[in-house]
């Protein structure tokens, strides 16, 4: 988050920053030094002293990005203290706390990642788009598919997703993804957040699935193997004894193959070569099915104690999601899933991972293991699951993880959470797993924004690019200013989809092209984050000459 949101802040905005960091993180971390205009501090502990270093005194803002509430918490009253002015943004994971502290600390906003990141992570894994509410002007905005909603609900078009590569984001012509208001029952029914899925299916192979998953989770792999090869050593010695001689018939073979098994070879002098050899084999194989039944036993009821303490020991799902990672980001994932009343399986390497506690209050089946192993996943249900989320905060565990899930299914539907954009577009075009997301890129413009003061009212995601839903004052003597409202909008860039007057309590939506636009008129813009640049330095008052 630290590095994207620096690269943002310089690359388009302009602005110098300064990167404070102790030493440890300095090793962990990416190489900032790659980034223009930004200087980095290294200092052992992240204290008032090591504020002052990084000249904290002439800065306009900071932004504290550590995965750390508490720690973020005393820093920024450290800065308060220092700079009682100071623009603060706080990245915090509880956002109940973080609403508090905004009241108290002044002017601060209080961001959380992975709850701007999930809702677009789950609706993208469910192929679906993330009809997250957005508030303006007292109507609720939603961004839906155009067939989904009225044509009298839609209030502008977002991006044609139609064509091959990356988004056209706000076209001049038609859109496939819209902005839309929530009024009619159709839109309505999309942020309804509890959806029951269907019941699982009954056909006549349910039964035999489901056992057959039931002893996989009971008997290890390899003793399974054990035991059906000595079953069948026996079966089929039992059936050439009984065909090798004819006086021996059916029954008699298998009595003849208990016998020998469980009470040792019996002396049969009218017995061929062929015919002793094999009594002497269904002897031996006798001998390994004692020890081998007795650990089958004691495994499975091992087994069966663990997955009862663990809650595994349920029904095998089927059309479920299987949730790697439950950091941050995988716990508010399988929140909102649990919320539509989706069927869920998590898996974490770290049996304290911060997700544990509310899977297990959720009554999520969490398997603590790697998930970058086949087994782990087996064990998951992937191989008869809806869709796959690696969503880890390493890319190789997330990398690994959605290949073999493809191998165990390969019509999986998989989304790979990959921080770097070169590594996720080669992985889109190699491996065909086209939905790749990363946290950060979706949630830094939110930080940037916040840290620059500028008054953004949500993003939405459109794959792996961002759009911002903003509010621009037109100030007296700007370029904006006198201006017709197509002037404001540009294909590609910026649209204008209301303007509320000076005094008007109420906002015009959907203003004509040739309506002009006074100064101090407040615009609602649907842009991107190089569109909004561009209109709040056209909106500004002009700088005064020297």
């Amino acid at each position: 988050m630290a590095y994207r949101l620096a690269d943002q802040l310089t690359q388009r905005y302009g602005a110098d920053v300064v990167v404070l960091m102790t030493r440890d993180q300095h090793r962990s971390g990416r190489d900032f030094t790659e980034l223009s205009r930004v200087r980095l501090v290294i200092v052992d502990r992240v204290d008032e002293k090591a504020l002052l270093q990084a000249e904290i005194q002439e800065a306009s803002g900071i932004a504290l990005t550590v995965q750390d509430d508490v720690g973020n918490i005393h820093i920024a009253l450290q800065a308060r203290d220092l700079l009682p002015n100071l623009r603060v943004v706080v990245r915090m994971y509880n956002t109940h706390l973080g609403q508090a502290i905004e009241r108290l600390l002044g002017d601060c906003r209080v961001l959380s990642d992975a709850e701007i990141a999930a809702p677009a992570l789950v609706a993208t894994a469910l192929g679906e788009v993330a009809a997250t509410p957005v508030t303006v002007a007292g109507r609720t905005l939603i961004v839906a598919k155009r067939n989904d909603v009225p044509e009298r609900d839609i209030v502008c078009g977002l991006a044609d997703t139609s064509t091959l590569g990356d988004p056209r984001l706000l076209p001049a012509g038609e859109s496939d993804l819209v902005l839309a208001e929530a009024r009619s029952a159709e839109a309505v029914e999309l942020i309804n957040t509890v959806r029951v899925p269907g019941p699982a299916p009954k056909h006549r192979w349910w039964r035999l699935r489901a056992a057959r998953a039931m002893v996989r989770a009971l008997v290890s792999r390899k003793l399974g193997i054990a035991f059906i090869t000595v079953i069948l050593t026996l079966l089929v010695s039992g059936a050439l004894l009984a065909f090798a001689n004819e006086s021996i018939g059916g029954w008699d073979g298998f009595y003849l193959t208990l016998v020998n098994a469980f009470g040792g070879p019996q002396e049969h002098a009218d017995f061929s070569r062929f015919e002793q050899v094999l009594q002497i084999l269904i002897g031996i194989a006798g001998l390994a099915v004692v020890p081998l039944v007795t650990a089958l036993i004691v495994e499975g009821m091992v087994n069966a104690r663990i997955a009862v303490t663990q809650g595994k020991l349920v029904q095998p799902l089927v059309d479920h999601v299987v949730v790697v990672g439950l950091g941050g980001v995988g716990t508010r994932v399988i929140r909102l899933l649990s919320d539509r009343g989706m069927r869920v399986v998590a898996i974490d390497n770290n049996p304290q991972a911060r997700g544990v506690p509310l899977a297990n209050e959720l009554g999520i089946p969490v398997i603590v293991g790697d998930a970058s192993r086949e087994t782990t996943l087996r064990s998951a249900g992937v191989d008869r699951c809806r869709a796959l989320m690696a969503v880890a905060s390493t890319d190789v565990i997330n990398l690994e993880a959605a290949l073999h899930g493809r191998n165990l299914q390969p019509s999986l539907r998989v989304l790979v959470r990959l921080f770097d954009g070169d590594l996720s577009r080669r992985v889109r075009t190699a491996f065909n797993l086209k939905f790749t997301r990363s946290v950060s890129y979706v949630a830094a413009p939110a930080f940037a924004e916040a840290l620059m003061d500028r008054d953004v009212i949500g993003t939405i995601s459109v794959e792996r690019r961002v759009l911002l839903l903003a509010q621009i004052v037109v100030a007296p003597g700007s370029r904006l200013a006198g201006k017709k409202v197509s002037d404001a909008d540009e294909a590609g860039e910026a649209r204008v989809i209301a303007l509320t007057e000076l005094g008007e309590p109420r906002p015009m939506w959907n203003p004509a092209e040739h309506r002009e636009i006074q100064a101090r008129d407040l615009l609602t813009v649907v842009c991107t984050r190089d569109g909004l640049s561009r209109l709040i330095r056209r909106a500004a008052a002009p700088q005064p000459v020297a």
